[in-house]
């Protein structure tokens, strides 16, 4: 293929998509159109940023050759897939010969009392966590907050609330499924990290329902559906994200949960793509890094000939979480299904806050494991999980840190 690839969207996936085109000598042809101000970025290291550890510059990704361009702070309103052509805000158009879709997720606002101004806007110390601009707020608003509160505890929430108390604000996480991070840990795992975030000053409230804020100009608590009301002056949205499909949708290009792709990544329109949180692969929407990057892998080698029959077949995403003392990874199948065989170790005595590991087998093959508190094998059992080949007949040895041969 040749001509300009356009590509809508200037985060993970567009940046990975850039670079490897970029190395497959396609650089010069190839422009992101990013809404934010900022070049693309890893929003997976946002909690670091919120925590001082790192700056916006370090969190920075490479997108593309020298020859690529960058346009930050354009957002692209309408797409017209026959004329190929992208509207700007502002009025200005531009044109395509190969489009492709990175438009991300949103934040998903959760349906409770109060938590909008009678203008629409959040309430004074209610924020969502997804962008530098986020983080900076965030970040504005904790140096002048005494207490905090996260809403959602997925994997998102708990990085939240941890760098929340490592910069000295004390924190709850409020979440109503019954253990934290319940889509990748297990009930064990998520006690276990429940009780690390504990001795790191995070307090929790797993099997809870947030059902209003208090407080007129600036949120004072939050309301629990038990009619409990916990003190914050600060409160921090973490109940998913949601593909950012209106873009697609109008220009008439099939969208369900997201914008769907087949196994070429090709939307229903010619010469259109669709790749990262916004893509729906087989049914799925992945809303993590790994895949993403697996997308724009595939989606570089088709466009730039030199993997014309390269196709996406769903990827094994690894979740991971290392903030400070507390780390934890999970991987494919977490839970306990007919035909699955459990190895589990759980020791209060390893680390500063414990460790748990968990591997689930089918036969000899290992189908999905959980490191909690101690991740020296996650390399090895990654590794075992994504080659999908035997193990060996004694597979403890997985969960040692002598690790795998």
């Amino acid at each position: 293929m040749s001509g300009r690839i356009a590509v809508v969207g200037a985060g993970m996936a567009a940046a990975r998509l850039a670079q490897q085109l970029a190395e497959r000598g396609r650089g010069d042809d190839v422009t992101l159109y990013g809404a934010e101000p900022h070049r693309p970025y890893n929003r997976t290291l946002l909690a670091d940023v919120l925590t001082g550890r790192l700056d916006a510059a370090a969190v920075a990704l490479p997108s593309g050759a020298p020859g690529t361009a960058v346009r930050t702070g354009c957002e692209v309103v309408a797409l017209d897939v026959r004329s190929r052509t992208l509207t700007l805000a502002g009025g200005g158009q531009s044109g395509w010969d190969e489009l492709v879709l990175a438009t991300g997720a949103n934040p998903v606002l959760p349906p409770i009392r109060g938590l909008r101004t009678a203008d629409g806007g959040l309430k004074a110390g209610v924020h969502a966590f997804r962008s530098l601009a986020d983080c900076a707020r965030l970040a504005e608003d904790a140096a002048r907050a005494t207490r905090a509160v996260v809403i959602g505890g997925g994997v998102l929430g708990v990085s939240a609330a941890r760098a929340l108390a490592a910069v000295g604000l004390p924190t709850e996480i409020v979440h109503q499924a019954p253990h934290l991070i319940e889509r990748h840990l297990d009930e064990g795992a998520g006690g276990a990290l429940r009780g690390a975030l504990e001795a790191l000053g995070v307090h929790t409230y797993p099997g809870n329902r947030a059902r209003a804020l208090d407080g007129d100009l600036r949120v004072t608590g939050v309301r629990l559906a038990t009619g409990y009301v916990l003190d914050a002056d600060l409160v921090v949205l973490a109940c998913g994200v949601r593909p950012r499909t209106g873009l697609a949708h109008t220009a008439g290009i099939p969208v369900r949960d997201g914008v769907v792709v087949d196994d070429r990544l090709a939307t229903g329109a010619p010469h259109v793509f669709a790749i990262g949180d916004c893509a729906e692969h087989d049914g799925v929407t992945h809303g993590l890094a790994g895949p993403a990057w697996d997308q724009a892998d595939v989606l570089a080698a088709r466009l730039c000939g030199a993997g014309p029959d390269t196709v996406y077949r769903g990827s094994r995403p690894l979740v991971r979480l290392t903030a400070g003392p507390l780390e934890y990874a999970a991987f494919g199948e977490t839970g306990e299904a007919d035909g699955t065989d459990v190895l589990r170790i759980a020791d209060a005595t390893r680390g500063p806050y414990g460790s748990y590991k968990k591997l689930v087998l089918r036969g000899d093959r290992l189908v999905g494991g959980i490191l909690l508190g101690d991740l020296t094998t996650v390399g090895d059992l990654t590794r075992a999980y994504e080659r999908d080949e035997a193990l060996p007949e004694d597979p403890l040895h997985l969960l040692t840190t002598e690790g795998a041969a």
